[in-house]
């Protein structure tokens, strides 16, 4: 029972502090987000102050009457930390412990702890430990200051300086080390992407903001068990399945992780690779949380996210997803109007959880294989009969039919094996 009581203590408490710089910024849901990952990373919230500013102070974040403000709360609260809502320079984040005399953390900070405690995969834990190193740089970077306070002369010169000079020449080279494994992990992603192109698979990237339902869909979908909870980042590596269709269709579905707004560049940069599954991918399933009052921010992060990784141009299905959350008396008072999303090609109302609108996800699918391939009619003499094991495993056969001359045969099959299945043999 002492260990417990041990565990709660050591639970860390945090304040929540953010500048708002205008009515439309959005700082409350901002910081209610904030709140849900500091929880994620193991936090409880105990307080959060929002500070009216045109702009950000460069050089502590919150002007100096909020800062007292914050010291006092505190204090009074018993925190053990703040979070910053915003990314701090390295600065920032020197002057604000000074002043409050706490732990200052920023949005940054707890989302790359996030990934680092959910990374699994060989990929994954070397994104994370790459995104955290370049975090780091920048901030040792920012300790010559610290060390040049000392006015010069004694405590400036000898180890101090040194270490210093060590720690980034390590950071650096671990940062190089990293990005040769990364290389090669990209290398043989390559190799599988290539496998699946010979084997004329249409692919699939699920993508949306943090916890949209994204591992849920794919699960329904394909069974494929993943890690699917109602927090953010749940799934951090890209997983990637078969879905087969009633009809035989197959669809590679990969499952992407979470966008969130303020993503810390570092992460877009060392996440690239990840969501390169995307960028390679033929269409785009954009999951949405429907139920969330949020819903038009977080589909326009989404889309941002996506013109920044210049995945654009793809046959997109945007997925409204958790309906059955939504009041349906809400919706015919105007509570919850019926989502639309007119940038998309197709869209489609569903519960992932229930299983509610699958259907006309599936055929939706459906509609987009067959407007990629060819209808093929043609009768194969009986030497030929390989050439219908092709269509079988990589087209839809609609009809054979056996006949004297051959087999007559009407499917629909990829535009890169229409000319070759076409010219070769008599028919």
């Amino acid at each position: 029972m002492a260990g417990l009581i041990d565990l709660e203590e050591l639970q860390e408490k945090v304040i929540l502090i953010a500048v708002s710089t205008g009515e439309e910024d959005g700082s409350d849901a901002s910081l209610d987000e904030l709140e849900e990952l500091a929880a994620t990373a193991g936090a409880v919230t105990v307080g959060r102050v929002i500070q009216n500013r045109e702009r950000i102070h460069p050089g502590t974040y919150l002007g100096k009457g909020k800062i007292d403000e914050v010291r006092d709360l505190v204090w009074e609260l018993h925190a053990t930390g703040v979070i910053c809502d915003d990314e701090l320079s390295p600065a920032q984040l020197r002057n604000l412990e000074d002043s409050l005399d706490t732990k200052v953390m920023d949005r940054t900070m707890v989302i790359l702890d996030i990934f680092a405690s959910r990374a699994s995969t060989r990929e994954g834990k070397i994104q994370v430990e790459l995104a955290q190193l370049k975090y780091r740089a920048v901030r040792l970077v920012g300790m010559r200051n610290s060390l040049s306070r000392l006015g010069g002369g004694i405590g400036t010169r000898g180890p101090g300086e040194k270490k210093l000079e060590t720690d980034r020449r390590l950071i650096h080279q671990r940062i190089s080390q990293l990005k040769e494994e990364l290389e090669a992990v990209k290398r043989h992603r390559e190799v599988t992407r290539q496998q699946r192109e010979k084997d004329f698979a249409l692919t699939a990237a699920i993508v949306g903001y943090t916890n949209a339902g994204k591992s849920t869909l794919l699960n329904r979908l394909t069974g494929a068990g993943i890690l699917a909870e109602d927090k953010l980042f749940a799934t951090l590596d890209p997983t990637t399945r078969s879905f087969v269709m009633e009809d035989g269709q197959q669809i590679l579905l990969t499952d992407t992780v979470g966008f969130i707004r303020k993503l810390p560049h570092h992460l877009i940069e060392a996440f690239k690779s990840t969501l390169e599954e995307a960028r390679y991918s033929d269409i785009i399933l954009h999951v949405v949380d429907c139920s969330n009052p949020q819903m038009d921010m977080q589909m326009h992060v989404v889309k941002e996210t996506l013109r920044e990784l210049e995945i654009v141009d793809k046959t997109t299905v945007t997925v409204f997803n958790k309906t059955d959350r939504l009041n349906e008396e809400g919706t015919e008072d105007g509570m919850h109007p019926v989502p639309r999303d007119f940038s998309s090609d197709y869209q489609v109302r569903i519960s992932a959880r229930t299983g509610e609108g699958i259907d006309e996800l599936e055929q939706i699918l459906r509609t987009i294989i067959r407007s990629r391939r060819i209808f093929l009619e043609k009768v194969f003499p009986y030497s030929q009969t390989g050439r219908i094991q092709t269509i079988r495993r990589y087209g839809q056969l609609l009809e054979e039919e056996y006949r004297d001359d051959g087999v007559a045969v009407k499917a629909y099959v990829p535009a890169e094996l229409f000319a070759g299945l076409y010219s070769d043999g008599k028919g």
